[in-house]
């Protein structure tokens, strides 16, 4: 694994390698700011290019998420798993439903699996949350997951006391 990830790190830069991380579900920012230090870019570019990463599917979840899963959910083997998807989305989206768009900053700000900008974008999309005020709360709450996973990630904050 580690001469494949040389030989990708070869042909792309490190940071176009954490840009493109960060892009990806699951991993997002979370994932690349870690990968970033720890490929030798300092945290704050390592922060810096994660969240522009993290950042560039938004709109694009944004504004095609529910049309595409309508079309999927006619394909007979692509239908349970667009209703999974949506299922989970919306089993966390409580807060975001109660307290809006400051609910989707503080659900996108939480550094922990499954509350990153991809699951938000769902939430807000089916929930049918304008983009003038989606973008903006993932926006935000994406840049402070990116002040506690570089904090997290240099130990300049702590899980545990001490």
């Amino acid at each position: 694994m580690d001469s494949f990830l040389r030989e990708v790190l070869n042909f792309l830069t490190i940071e176009l390698a954490v840009l493109l991380a960060a892009a990806l579900p699951i991993i997002e920012l979370r994932g690349a700011i870690p990968i970033g230090i720890s490929l030798g870019l300092s945290p704050v570019n390592a922060a810096v290019i994660s969240f522009v990463g993290s950042m560039l599917p938004v709109p694009a979840l944004l504004f095609g998420i529910r049309p595409m899963f309508t079309l999927l959910r006619r394909k007979k083997p692509f239908s349970n798993v667009v209703q999974r998807l949506v299922s989970r989305s919306l089993a966390k989206s409580g807060k975001i439903q109660k307290y809006g768009a400051l609910g989707l900053v503080l659900f996108v700000a939480v550094p922990l699996p499954g509350t990153g900008i991809w699951t938000g974008a769902l939430i807000a999309a089916f929930l049918d949350m304008r983009f003038k005020w989606a973008f903006p709360a993932i926006l935000a709450g994406n840049a402070i997951a990116a002040v506690a996973v570089m904090g997290l990630s240099t130990g300049v904050i702590s899980v545990i006391g001490g």
